[in-house]
């Protein structure tokens, strides 16, 4: 699979317009190998996807911060950790291909070419030391998406319907391996599951009032929730571990336990159902999810 690269995007942008410059040119890539293979019959074995898919994006990125931001450190699911990223004032924290799975698979096994899943992103993040996460993007490549830290976006808040009783709370949950304790609130009349992809697909269905909440106890990594994060929070919602704390990036250990995201007038109703399930029990006992 050789498809034209995108252009690399000038150093001129300033962060957060390269952060989207960024991940719409790794959708791109990704887009294009999706295009090869029904252009070839539609006929294709999805671990070759997903592995053309993964160092595709990886290779495009890497080489589109190398000539815009050469002096800045790079954290990538799909790269060799460089430790110097400990020391760097400014680190790229970027996953090429969140939701492998979900960019190798048709909705149906009968789906005809050119038909496929749409729940799989990019994710780019800037962190800065001090700072935090300061720039960010999230590519939805197959829903021509691209929202970004800079955006602007105040969502819709319907937390009062959801308080008032008037209707569930609606929860983005994995489509294969829901975490236990959100399998538990799923039992009670007053919480919904709504199944879907990538764990950036998740939060940025909160980010858009598709849905209220995205829990997660299993584990991610820092590029599974860092751009996606970012761009939830420039939208004002509360985006913490699942006990309240902070969210920190480029640690030692790019491991983060559990994700809590939500609007602020639903975090303490959100909490107190957690705790009706007995969360703490079971945060760290499921499997990842964004991979």
């Amino acid at each position: 699979m050789d498809s034209p690269s995108p252009t690399l995007p000038p150093a001129s942008l300033d962060d957060a317009a390269l952060a989207h410059a960024l991940a719409a040119g790794a959708a791109e890539v990704l887009l294009a190998l999706r295009a090869e293979v029904d252009a070839a019959g539609g006929t294709f074995v999805a671990p070759e996807l997903k592995d053309a898919g993964d160092a595709a994006a990886q290779a495009w990125l890497a080489a589109a911060l190398a000539a815009a931001r050469p002096a800045d450190a790079v954290l990538s699911e799909e790269a060799a950790d460089d430790r110097g990223r400990l020391d760097a004032a400014r680190v790229w924290i970027i996953d090429p291909l969140d939701g492998t799975r979900e960019f190798a698979e048709r909705p149906e096994a009968d789906s005809p070419a050119g038909v496929w899943r749409d729940d799989f992103a990019v994710h780019v993040a800037l962190w800065e030391r001090g700072a935090g996460l300061t720039a960010g993007a999230v590519a939805l490549p197959a829903r021509g998406q691209v929202p970004t830290t800079a955006d602007g976006v105040v969502p819709d808040d319907d937390s009062a319907a959801v308080l008032e009783g008037r209707r569930p709370l609606r929860i983005a949950a994995s489509r294969s391996r829901p975490p236990a304790f959100v399998s538990a609130l799923a039992e009670r009349g007053d919480v919904e599951l709504v199944p879907m992809g990538s764990a950036g697909v998740k939060v940025l269905a909160v980010a858009d009032g598709t849905v209220d909440a995205y829990v997660h106890g299993g584990g991610q990594y820092e590029w599974d929730s860092a751009a996606p994060v970012a761009v939830a929070r420039s939208r004002g919602l509360v985006c913490t571990r699942l006990d309240g704390s902070e969210l920190e990036y480029n640690r030692e250990n790019p491991w983060l336990p559990d994700l809590f995201v939500c609007p602020p007038a639903l975090a303490p109703r959100l909490r107190e159902l957690l705790g009706t399930v007995g969360v703490a029990s079971v945060v760290g006992a499921d499997s990842k999810e964004g991979a």
